[in-house]
């Protein structure tokens, strides 16, 4: 690919920049300011659900040592997000029908039908296998973590740009450090991996986008599965499969406490 299609100034090390990074490799790339990496993240966050409103329903699935679990083996939620907040509801399992997960401004609540009062949960909690409650919905990858490097690279045969992204401080987000492939065509995440304090990848994800939105006449495509994989322990896989986008106009306070936990 020419500079010109993907301008960057000679690449350098820094000590704030990758050589504290024990997951960095051999170079660290940095765009020139006529690349913008938060734009294409943004992008990429609207095809996993960051939008100004949107619903679709989630089932999860997880398989141990490629065999599906016989028992707790599934989730079924409905989602409506508003940018990176979000309200789900349980559909499955029975016992857990209607049960419901809300995040808000980055707090995360967990409520069932005979809890007196909502409770305070962390979006780092697995909710089935390989999977976390953080896992279930958008992403805010543009917001919530900082750019250290950008390099080329690919994966299945597609030219991808792959972002090292660090948590900015204060922020509540899912992972710390995570390594993160975006189609450089499509503008879509194609592949995450998720790294340990240890400098360790603990676990792994790919993505797929066989859904599609509109609005305003411009189709979006729209996240259809994530397949997470347990990389430390096991082989265990965990795959999160979305189903009919809609996108809607939500007013902002679907996402209040005291919406969205009365029965």
């Amino acid at each position: 690919m020419s500079t010109q299609d993907y301008p960057i100034k000679p690449a350098h090390r820094t000590q704030q920049g990758c050589s504290h990074d024990r997951f960095l490799q051999r170079y660290c790339v940095v765009p020139s300011d006529q690349f913008d990496p938060v734009a294409i993240l943004k992008r990429a966050d609207e095809s996993r659900g960051n939008q100004r409103g949107i619903t679709w329903t989630i089932d999860l699935t997880h398989w141990k040592n490629e065999e599906m679990q016989k028992r707790g083996n599934s989730r079924d939620l409905k989602v409506k997000a508003r940018a990176y907040d979000f309200l789900a509801i349980y559909n499955s399992p029975p016992k857990q029908k209607g049960d419901k997960i809300l995040r808000s401004n980055g707090n995360m609540w967990f409520c069932t039908r005979s809890a007196s009062k909502p409770v305070p949960i962390s979006q780092r909690q697995k909710i089935l296998g390989n999977a976390a409650y953080g896992d279930i919905a958008s992403t805010n990858y543009a917001e919530d973590y900082k750019v250290t490097v950008v390099k080329e690279g690919g994966f299945e045969g597609e030219a991808c740009w792959v972002f090292y992204l660090e948590s900015r401080p204060g922020r509540k987000t899912t992972h710390d450090r995570l390594k993160y492939w975006v189609s450089k065509k499509r503008r879509v995440g194609l592949r995450a991996e998720y790294f340990a304090v240890s400098g360790k990848i603990f676990k792994s994800a790919n993505m797929k986008y066989e859904l599609r939105t509109e609005r305003g006449g411009e189709r979006k495509p729209f996240i259809s599965e994530i397949r997470i994989f347990e990389n430390l322990v096991s082989k265990n896989t965990t795959v999160l499969t979305f189903s009919s986008p809609s996108l809607q106009d939500l007013i902002e306070h679907f996402v209040s406490i005291g919406a969205s936990f009365t029965y």
